[in-house]
Formats: structure tokens, C-alpha cells, sequence
């Protein structure tokens, strides 16, 4: 099914389809839930629909295709539809979500004991504590407050990874989120928390049933203990007609460790929010990226670094693949309290281009406070070299697979950064499936 209609700016309405009957059959679902977590939805919802639509006039939306927003004609209760059936690239998953209800739950005997992973329909009322501190704790800052309370207040089932002190998981965790039919919404969540000295990784695994032109308004916590150890894998599948918002938050404590990359292959347009804070001395957050875009997809990053403490360090590094018309916007901060002196901070966009038509914005800025920092950013956008595209094309290698190695090349040295090679191979399987069309 092709996507809705765009409305022109004047016909857009700041609720759409998500209207107060349709929250009030969400809430209707959600009675059994604590006081607080109804409370916070009602206040996200308020907040939700007297906030206004993005509009070209703002600063946080540069270069954003503002027209091709809507947020009319979706179904946040879609029912799911029989044998809907989608296998994960990296492996079995701990959960399955299909239109924002578990379906699969599996558990792992070998884990040790204490670990959770459970959806929220049963944690908030086995870890509720754990949930009000932990979920959405950290404010949206990057312009997508709307769509930030709008997931507040519909998220229906969600995935909670909890990990102990101490424990160190040797096998991923992973979590699929599926959506099936057509205009249906999806809000798919997961919040980790690693406490001191835990080690995990976990894998978040987004894709569409169908072709049909889904809303996908997703987050995910990470929260990363004194001395922690976190791995976050974002796989982002979703149809060429779904309209994508993905909000992540990361919290660092003392000499603890997160590395997130997520990767963006679906959708006809996608933003992705990136929040890291880093809170005390020797916590280390690494944010990479992917994009491989082709015919007439936008995919819009923005993120920040913020160093709040001394002796933190970050690294990032967002690589995008661009063909056809299609369109990325980067626009990245690292702000250094007052406080964080000893900061080392790193941002880096680069942007492949493989055809005359893509277009590639990026914004890389900084925001220093503190006099004795190591901070760069920059970013790059470039042609593949004509040299070495001739030298694969004398050897009677087509342009098209030429291209491919050449694009794969250009991801490897994000790729190589994991040191899982189970999860390099899964990753590059994933975005082979780009080329494979």
C-alpha cells in the first residue's frame, strides 16, 4: 500500500489519528497498570496535543521534508494479523513484539541468576521502581518533543533488559519489533539497565511485515553503571512507506563503556535522535552509524554529546551511503559543561555519494565551556574514487557490484569496531539485502 497522502502545512492537524478517543481506548488497555505509569501517560498526551507540528522555521528541523510529516490516517490498536511470521538476521529473539503486543516471550536457562528480560506488561508489576526511574528519564532536547510524548502515551508493550551487578553476559539479547498490515502505528520500546560492572549486549531488531505504510515511533533507554559495559545494536528494516522516529538516551557513569551503532536501511523517511550523557569521570560513550539510502529516502540524524563530568571521552562516527535522489541530514553537538575539564571528544559525518541526483547535509557543531578539552568535528562528503571504480570495472566486475564493494569498504572500519565477528557478518548480511533488490 503507498503511504498517505502529504497535507499541505495549513491542512495538517497536531493530533491526526491519535485522538482523545483513541487514547482512551489505549488507557482502557492499560488499567491494570500503577498509578504513576497512567499518570505520565495522561500528562504525555496533554503535552502531545497542545505542542504544535514541526514547522520549516525551526532550527532543530533544517532541511527536513516538513511536508511529507502526517500524522493522519494511522491505527495505534491494529490487530495482528494471522501467521505473521518474521525471523531476526541475529538470531533468535528473547522477544517478538508484533503491533505493540508481545507475541513471543523466550527464556535462556543458562542465564545467570537476577537477570531480566521481560516486556513491561509484566515488569511494571515486578520492577516498577525500576521502570519510573529508568523510562524516559532523560528530557528530549534534539526537536522531537512531540513525537517524544506521543510515544510516552501510546507505547503499549515494551522490553525491559535488566542486568545485575557484576554479571557479564557472553550471548546477545535480542528483541524484534514487528510491524504487520497496513497504516498501522507502532511504538516500539526497549530500556536497558546494566549495573555496576555488568556487561551485556542487546540487539534491537525493526522490521515490517508487509509493504504497507506504517507510523514507527520508537525509543530506547540505556543506562550504563559505574564500570559497565553496554552494546547496543539498532537494525532498522522497516517498509519503503513507513514514516520512522527513533529516539535514543544513554546514560554513562564512572569508567563505564557504551557503544551503540544503529543502522538504517527502510522507511521513505526516518529521523533518529541520539542523546549521550556522559556523568562522571572516565565514562566513555562511542555512537556509530550506518545509512544506505536509495531512490527517494531521507534520513535525518541528529545528535549530542554532552560532557558533564572530567575525564569523559566520546566518539562518533556516522557513515552514510547515498543513490538515486535519496537524502540524509546530519546535524550533531558535543556541549562541555563548565565542569568537564579533561574532556576528549570526537564527531564525524561522512557521506558517499553514488549518484549526481543524492544530496547530503550536515551540520557539525561544538558548544565548549571548560579550557582544557580535546574536541573535533567535521564532516566530509565525497564521490567514490573514479580511479579505483575503474580499476574493479578492468577487471570485468560491473559497475553496480563495483559500487557495492566499494560501499562496503567504506563501512568497514565502523564495522570493525565490534568485536563480535558474529555480529559483524549478521550486520553485513543485512545491508547486502540493500544491493540485492
Amino acid at each position: 500500500m503507498s503511504s498517505p497522502a502529504p497535507l499541505t502545512v495549513a491542512a495538517r492537524s497536531p493530533i491526526g489519528s491519535f485522538s482523545a478517543d483513541a487514547f482512551a481506548a489505549h488507557m482502557a488497555k492499560q488499567a491494570a497498570g500503577p498509578a504513576w505509569w497512567l499518570d505520565r501517560k495522561r500528562a504525555a498526551y496533554n503535552t502531545y496535543a497542545s505542542l504544535p507540528m514541526p514547522k520549516r522555521t525551526d532550527e532543530s528541523w533544517r532541511f527536513s521534508s516538513i511536508a511529507n510529516l502526517t500524522v493522519e490516517g494511522f491505527d495505534a490498536h491494529a490487530a495482528v494479523p494471522t501467521g505473521v511470521a518474521v525471523g531476526s538476521p541475529f538470531g533468535p529473539s528473547a522477544l517478538t513484539f508484533v503491533n505493540n503486543q508481545v507475541m513471543v516471550t523466550l527464556t535462556d536457562a543458562s542465564r545467570p541468576k537476577g537477570v531480566v528480560v521481560a516486556p513491561f506488561s509484566s515488569a511494571l508489576q515486578t520492577h516498577g521502581e525500576l521502570l519510573r526511574q529508568h523510562f524516559m528519564a532523560q528530557p528530549q532536547k534534539l526537536g522531537s518533543e512531540k513525537f517524544a510524548t506521543l510515544h510516552n502515551a501510546f507505547v503499549n508493550d515494551a522490553a525491559l533488559v535488566y542486568v545485575p551487578a557484576g554479571v557479564e553476559l557472553i550471548a546477545p539479547i535480542v528483541i524484534t519489533h514487528i510491524a504487520a498490515g497496513p497504516t498501522t502505528a507502532v511504538f516500539p520500546h526497549t530500556l536497558v539497565v546494566a549495573e555496576d560492572n555488568a556487561k551485556v549486549t542487546v540487539i534491537d531488531y525493526f522490521v515490517s511485515a508487509d509493504e504497507g505504510a506504517h507510523f514507527a515511533c520508537g525509543a530506547n533507554d540505556l543506562y550504563a553503571g559505574h564500570g559497565a559495559q553496554l552494546t547496543y545494536i539498532g537494525a532498522q528494516h522497516w517498509s519503503r512507506s513507513t514514516l520512522s522516529f527513533q529516539f535514543n538516551s544513554t546514560v554513562v557513569r564512572r569508567d563505564a563503556r557504551v557503544q551503540s551503532l544503529n543502522l538504517h536501511l527502510g522507511a521513505r523517511q526516518a529521523r533518529h535522535e541520539s542523546l549521550s550523557q556522559l556523568q562522571a569521570p572516565g565514562a566513555f560513550s562511542e555512537m556509530l552509524a550506518l545509512t544506505v539510502a536509495d531512490g527517494t529516502q531521507e534520513f535525518d540524524q541528529r545528535t549530542l554529546q554532552i560532557h558533564q563530568a572530567p575525564n569523559t571521552k566520546s566518539d562518533l562516527l556516522y557513515k552514510n551511503a547515498l543513490r538515486d535522489q535519496a537524502k540524509t541530514i546530519f546535524s550533531g553537538l558535543i556541549i562541555v559543561d563548565p565542569d568537564a575539564q579533561k574532556t576528549d571528544a570526537y564527531q564525524s559525518n561522512r557521506n558517499l555519494m553514488l549518484s549526481e541526483e543524492a544530496e547530503a547535509n550536515s551540520l557539525p557543531g561544538l558548544e565548549i565551556q571548560a579550557n582544557d578539552v580535546r574536541c573535533t568535528h567535521g564532516a566530509t562528503s565525497s564521490r567514490i574514487d573514479a580511479e579505483q571504480e575503474f580499476y574493479l570495472q578492468s577487471r570485468g566486475i560491473r559497475q553496480a557490484m563495483a559500487d557495492e564493494l566499494l560501499t562496503f569498504g567504506f563501512f568497514e572500519d565502523v564495522l570493525n569496531r565490534l568485536t563480535s565477528e558474529e555480529l559483524h557478518t549478521a550486520l553485513r548480511n543485512l545491508i547486502q539485502t540493500q544491493f540485492t533488490k
